[in-house]
């Protein structure tokens, strides 16, 4: 028997999928049980917060809608990337702590809606080449700070979760090669 591993990304996408948020009601809803579990009744117009997962089910269905301060859309992507942008090369904007899950749905949103719909195709793919860009600034951010000594955790506070594992696993290995590197030059 195998024993396969979970990614830290899709651990991460596990923990926001039940992360809390708030969503408004489009229209009233009864009280409905899914595999035993209850939510409701819910009042038209009124907030509540749920869990990410239950949210994505109520809006898909157009009971409720996920308030805007929750989700990531192209004025917000624009705004990290321009911010991203200005920083000096070891220096990173702050970013939310799920970011990147949000990124994700929203891409997936995306071309959902692209199917037959040019206009929206167009601005699929003007956001995933935004979403690049940022992706690669950040990166190569990223691999510079974890080739430096180690950071603080005030210039690590600025990373999102697959952001700290992506860098401290880069630091281990790229101060294993030093070490190695090093060491074989001493014995020489």
């Amino acid at each position: 028997m195998t024993h396969k591993t979970v990614s830290p990304i899709k651990t991460i996408d596990f923990i926001y999928e039940n992360t809390p948020v708030k969503i408004i009601i489009n229209r009233p809803c009864p009280e409905i049980e899914l595999a035993g579990l209850k939510i409701g009744p819910y009042e038209e117009g009124k907030e509540y917060e749920i869990k990410y997962w239950i949210a994505h089910e109520l809006e898909k269905a157009g009971i409720a809608h996920i308030r805007e301060e929750e989700t990531l859309d192209s004025t917000k992507l624009h705004k990290i990337s321009w911010k991203e942008s200005i920083q000096q090369a070891r220096q990173l904007s702050p970013i939310q702590e799920d970011f990147y899950p949000k990124l994700r749905r929203h891409l997936a949103d995306l071309k959902k809606g692209a199917i037959g719909n040019p206009d929206k195709l167009k601005e699929y793919e003007k956001t995933t080449r935004l979403s690049h860009d940022i992706v690669n600034i950040r990166l190569r951010k990223i691999v510079s700070l974890a080739s430096s000594p180690e950071q603080t955790n005030q210039t690590l506070k600025d990373l999102a979760t697959e952001e700290r594992i992506l860098y401290e696993r880069l630091h281990t290995i790229i101060n294993e090669w030093k070490n190695k590197i090093l060491k074989v030059a001493d014995e020489t």
